[in-house]
C-alpha cells in the first residue's frame, strides 16, 4: 500500500482505537478525472467503526474523521467517502 493509504490507517488507529476499519483505494476509477493525481491515492472509501463514535450523530462522525486526516484532505487526497459506526451498528 502507498504512503497515503498508510497514513490514513495508522491516523485514525491512533486516534480512535477502531474495532473495524476498511480503507479502500478508489483511485483506479477517477484515473485522468480532475482531482486525480499520478501517485494513484487520489480518491479513498473508509469503513470506520469504533468506540468514539457511540451516541454522536453521523455528520460528527464525519467531522471526527475529516478532523484526524485534514493534512492527507488539505493536498494529496481528493475524495473521501466516510462511513463511521458505533459498535454494532451497519
Amino acid at each position: 500500500m502507498g504512503a497515503i493509504f498508510e497514513a490514513i490507517h495508522d491516523k485514525l488507529t491512533a486516534a480512535f482505537s477502531p474495532t473495524r476499519l476498511e480503507i479502500e483505494n478508489d483511485s483506479a476509477r477517477h484515473a485522468g478525472h480532475s482531482g486525480a493525481n499520478a501517485s494513484g491515492e487520489s480518491h479513498f472509501n473508509i469503513v470506520i467503526e469504533a468506540q468514539a463514535f457511540e451516541g454522536t450523530p453521523k455528520v460528527a462522525r464525519q467531522r471526527m474523521v475529516y478532523r484526524i486526516l485534514a493534512e492527507e484532505l488539505a493536498g494529496p487526497l481528493h475524495a473521501l467517502s466516510v462511513k463511521a459506526l458505533a459498535p454494532g451498528e451497519s
